[in-house]
């Protein structure tokens, strides 16, 4: 009996990138925080014979190309997560046109291959999210999150729990545009992932990927590499960003990846769906 799918994916941010940090009085003079969590993913990812979806954000193509180069050499996706991890919302038209060109250009540079791929920063979508991307020459989108609305977050907003076609969220998205939602705990309708790990523990996590793969769900993760190493302590960072960082989320990642599941890239799961014969799956059951 074949395993059931699953994806988990990194965003790949530094925390000078968090929109906590941008906001805070203090300053980190620590270059890059978060790049050794790359490495401790790709070591974990190569240990667990996995394959995962790197939303990354394209400056950092800028800065560092090499550890970008690494991770699609070591067979990983590498998908948008825009060029400077500014709110979508927050930006006119041109300007997020531009968040998403050059990042898909820059990117597609660096590896030498098409970036297909994207993730909005805090699942914060501008207008017209899903066309601009199909305008712009991307082929699926995975910013959704089909949570109950939590005040000062995100969520309320979306129902669809498994891959579908764009146009099953938004009628006004095009067809041939897939969208894979971040997985929730199912009934609680809380995220399962990204900073609930740390809050609510691994083993959360876990329940929720077995009961979503239950039900024929594949749970679809994110971490950030932030996440992984010690942070440093900078005034008006909310507390809540340092709870559970460093090893408990390097042992947590490991625990995931232990788990019986196939973890594929995003790509292969929003390929399910848009692929000739394929059928459109949506809104919970």
């Amino acid at each position: 009996m074949s395993q059931p799918r699953a994806a988990l994916s990194v965003d790949f941010e530094f925390f000078t990138h968090l929109p906590a940090y941008r906001g805070a009085r203090g300053v980190t003079d620590r270059p890059a925080v978060g790049l050794g969590g790359v490495t401790a993913l790709l070591d974990a990812f190569a240990d667990a014979d996995a394959s995962g979806t790197f939303f990354t954000v394209g400056e950092i193509a800028d800065e560092h190309p090499a550890v970008v180069e690494r991770v699609a050499a070591e067979g990983h996706e590498v998908a948008s997560h825009t060029h400077t991890h500014r709110h979508l919302s927050e930006l006119d038209g041109p300007e997020r046109r531009d968040e998403l060109v050059r990042s898909k250009e820059r990117l597609s540079e660096v590896i030498g291959s098409p970036v297909t791929g994207f993730r909005a920063p805090s699942f914060d979508l501008g207008p017209g999210h899903f066309r601009t991307l199909a305008d712009l020459g991307y082929e699926y989108d995975s910013s959704i999150v089909p949570c109950r609305s939590i005040p000062g977050w995100y969520g309320g907003e979306f129902d669809a729990e498994r891959p579908t076609r764009a146009n099953a969220v938004d009628p006004a998205a095009p067809a041939d545009l897939a969208e894979v939602p971040v997985a929730v705990m199912p009934r609680l309708r809380l995220p399962l992932t990204g900073t609930w790990i740390r809050f609510f523990g691994v083993e959360y996590t876990i329940l929720g990927m077995r009961l979503l793969a239950r039900r024929g769900v594949p749970p679809v993760l994110y971490v950030h590499p932030w996440e992984l190493v010690d942070l440093p302590a900078v005034e008006g960072v909310p507390k809540r960003v340092y709870v559970r960082t460093g090893a408990y989320m390097r042992r947590a990642v490991r625990r995931i990846l232990d788990e019986s599941f196939e973890f594929v890239t995003v790509r292969e799961l929003a390929d399910s769906v848009v692929s000739p014969g394929s059928a459109p799956s949506e809104g919970r059951e």
